[in-house]
């Protein structure tokens, strides 16, 4: 009997976005599943077993969630998978038409999606409590009917559990060995640079203007630097205003790179950032980023909510500031730079700990679990 044909849509993300592609796709198509994944691509291409089917993305959102659905709704038809499993509940209509013509459908939880329109800049600060009870009816009527549920945070799955049985945690850990690559090769402490990163989306919501506060704050005698990598999310009059800041003289930005990119900046700097505001869908939020600076081997100077304090602090590898205070950014960014020995050995704390807990290893297990349990009700059918 050939391989269930299974395909993941994305109309936000890239086709070779870490979690989609990197992690979910790769590993069920070495468990044995016939994959593709629909998303913004430059060309239709197969990579590590995955069929990717590119489709074009509009920059503008009203058009992403119009034509770019459309593009990615019809792609879908022409797959014709057993198992359908998208990623952006602007595509929870394409998964009810998916599931209405008899296919196994899963959605892709990444956000908890009302508390994160609470935050959203781009709708009026009056609107976002209506729109977001609206979208908490209209997104859990549609998970009542969905063949499974995957989403990254327990806080996420409580939500979820009264109303899709089939509700799993898959978090969002990183790859241990591609994390590791090259690191026998990297940099001695002593020998890196002195430099913090960031890495992920870049968004004034993730304090990109305290960041680049922060580094105007430092010591003109320590020569230290902000590594940004990612795509900027932000309006063009924040960015203008952030790059006039006296600390973006400070400041390296690398644009949208890929993963071994991404790896490579971190074998190459001393701590990594991750402060987001205290908003709504940040307080219980897992981010990818946390999990791969730990497994980079580096500290990580971090907002100082309760559920981050306890996974990093509870590794003896972070240090925790409030995310809207620059000052506070900036002492942790100086004690870690000039307290060498101690950054490597949190470092080395926070290493260990994605090596025995925190790592895909045992979510692409639940998550290749879940496929041959849906699979399996293929078959019986």
């Amino acid at each position: 009997m050939p391989a269930p044909k299974i395909c993941h849509l994305t109309s936000v993300h890239s086709a070779t976005d870490p979690r989609i592609f990197y992690k979910e796709c790769r590993s069920l198509a070495r468990a044995g599943f016939a994959v593709s994944v629909v998303g913004a691509h430059p060309c239709d291409a197969v990579i590590d077993e995955v069929q990717i089917k590119s489709i074009e993305k509009d920059s503008r959102r009203l058009f992403r969630m119009t034509r770019t659905v459309y593009r990615v709704l019809t792609e879908a038809l022409k797959q014709n998978a057993d198992i359908y499993h998208f990623h952006d509940p602007e595509l929870i209509p394409v998964g009810l038409l998916l599931k209405a013509r008899g296919k196994k459908v899963i959605y892709d939880i990444h956000e908890d999606l009302p508390k994160d329109i609470l935050s959203k800049p781009y709708l009026p600060r009056w609107s976002r409590t209506a729109i977001s009870s609206l979208m908490n009816e209209l997104e859990s009527g549609a998970c009542r009917r969905f063949s499974a549920l995957v989403v990254v945070t327990p806080s996420i799955a409580k939500r979820f559990r009264t109303i899709n049985d089939r509700t799993v945690v898959i978090h969002n850990y990183p790859y241990v060995r591609e994390l590791m690559q090259g690191t026998t090769s990297a940099p001695l402490w002593i020998q890196r640079r002195q430099a913090v990163a960031y890495v992920g989306g870049i968004t004034m919501q993730r304090a990109l203007r305290e960041m680049v506060a922060a580094m105007a704050i430092l010591p003109i005698s320590l020569p230290a630097t902000l590594e940004l990598a990612g795509p900027e999310i932000i309006s063009e009059a924040d960015s203008n205003q952030v790059r006039a800041d006296t600390g973006w003289k400070r400041v390296h930005h690398h644009g949208f790179i890929d993963q071994p990119s991404t790896f490579r900046i971190l074998q190459n700097v001393r701590a990594g950032l991750v402060l987001f505001h205290p908003e709504p869908n940040h307080l219980e939020a897992m981010p990818q980023k946390i999990f791969e600076y730990m497994g980079a081997g580096l500290p990580v100077i971090a907002s100082d909510f309760p559920l981050w304090k306890r996974i990093i602090g509870s590794s003896g590898c972070g240090i925790f500031v409030n995310p809207m205070k620059p000052a506070e950014i900036a002492g942790a960014i100086e004690y870690v730079l000039t307290h060498p020995e101690e950054a490597e050995e949190m470092g080395r704390r926070g290493q260990a700990a994605v090596m025995a807990s925190f790592n895909w290893d045992s979510e692409s297990t639940k998550l290749v679990n879940l496929y041959r349990e849906l699979s399996e009700k293929l078959c019986a059918a």
